[in-house]
């Protein structure tokens, strides 16, 4: 995965005592989900990885640095970070506090692994399709 230029002078335009903590949240993303690609979207970064490039479906995960947090969404999967969750998909960890980057690195990583799965589906699916067709046209021209 290439790093975004976009996304450098994202986090260049962070508060300088929040930059560290964003590199750092990044790295552990581009670690854990390492065929996603990295990009923007609403003025954040976010990781795209998917069955369906381009579209919300395959938005892995999104981070922003706010004025007294750096949030985390879509947060689905969030073992172990209930605290931090505010909203439906909301993951707000306070400036005052460390990052709990192993827990964090599992929520990446399960939800790589969830889109992974969705990636195989969608290609067993195709693979289905392509046979029926072949066999169809096949049946055919045995008539």
């Amino acid at each position: 995965m290439n790093k975004s230029p976009e996304v450098d002078a994202y986090i260049a335009a962070a508060p300088i005592a929040v930059q560290p903590r964003l590199r750092e949240l990044r790295a552990a993303i581009r670690a854990e989900a390492p065929k996603a690609t990295e990009k923007m979207s609403y003025g954040i970064p976010f990781y795209e990885y998917g069955v369906k490039p381009g579209t919300f479906a395959s938005r892995l995960i999104y981070f922003a640095s706010q004025k007294k947090h750096i949030a985390i969404y879509p947060a689905g999967g969030q073992k172990g970070l209930d605290r931090y969750l505010t909203e439906r998909s909301t993951l707000r960890f306070p400036l005052d506090e460390p990052l709990p980057m192993a827990k964090i690195r599992a929520l990446v990583r399960a939800r790589a692994k969830e889109k992974e799965a969705e990636i195989r589906t969608a290609a067993a699916a195709a693979a289905g399709r392509q046979e029926a067709s072949r066999l169809s046209s096949r049946s055919r021209s045995v008539r």
